[in-house]
């Protein structure tokens, strides 16, 4: 059962605002992810795809329902013990880098680690990101494919349970986006590291093996994936 319901969400609604100006994002989203499976959450702007990631990270809350990881409910814990959970068990890789400007690639990759007692070796994941060589550059002698692998060491150095990308993409052209595709791809499977995405590219889903599609905050299909495709063989 825990590897059938590794994350859990339950009927999961979030609304913002009040009166005429409330908003309900989120409508009753139900769903569970397997423990190291890709999960793609795909779907137009404004169908709940950041805010579902963000309840997820524990960085929003949900006004009804809940999320579980392992058995364990986000909103039983109180502030100190998501701010652990958020520490131990997740990684966040998002469109902009936030990158440290000063703190070498390495630097930056190693500030992931201290957040960790199950850290990787260093070196390997630099060597496994392609960055090895450049270890030593500052953020702005990359470019932006090389900060996006930096950004996704720093998040994948502490072995996180879950890897949260936010349109991990949508700032890289075409040919830097499936390199970028290819190392998640490559993180998910040497790993074992579940990966939840947010996109609105519909080509992504191809190379995962589950996805969710969303529109107006609830659930349209739920597609387990049987003939998944290597992101270098995407295209659009």
């Amino acid at each position: 059962m825990e590897q059938e319901e590794f994350l859990k969400i339950s009927n999961v609604h979030k609304a913002y605002g009040s009166g005429e100006s409330r908003q309900e994002v989120l409508r009753g989203m139900d769903f569970t992810v397997k423990k190291g499976e890709f999960c793609v959450l795909l779907g137009p702007s404004g169908s709940g795809k950041s805010t579902l990631l963000n309840i997820i990270g524990g960085i929003d809350n949900a006004d009804e329902g809940y999320i579980s990881i392992n058995g364990d409910k986000l909103e039983d814990m109180n502030e100190r013990a998501l701010t652990m959970y958020r520490r131990k068990h997740l990684g966040y890789v998002f469109q902009l880098y936030n990158l440290i400007p000063n703190l070498t690639v390495k630097e930056n990759i190693e500030v992931g680690a201290y957040l960790s007692d199950k850290a990787l070796d260093i070196d390997e994941l630099l060597h496994t990101l392609g960055l090895y060589e450049h270890r030593h550059k500052l953020p702005n002698q990359l470019s932006g494919g090389q900060q996006q692998r930096t950004s996704i060491g720093r998040a994948i150095i502490k072995n996180p349970d879950i890897l949260l990308c936010d349109e991990p993409t949508g700032a890289l052209d075409y040919n830097t986006s499936k390199e970028i595709l290819k190392l998640i791809e490559d993180v998910n499977q040497k790993y074992g590291n579940t990966i939840i995405m947010v996109t609105h590219n519909e080509e992504i889903q191809h190379m995962a093996d589950h996805t969710i599609k969303l529109r107006d905050g609830q659930v349209r299909k739920n597609i387990i994936n049987e003939n998944k495709v290597s992101a270098v063989d995407l295209d659009w």
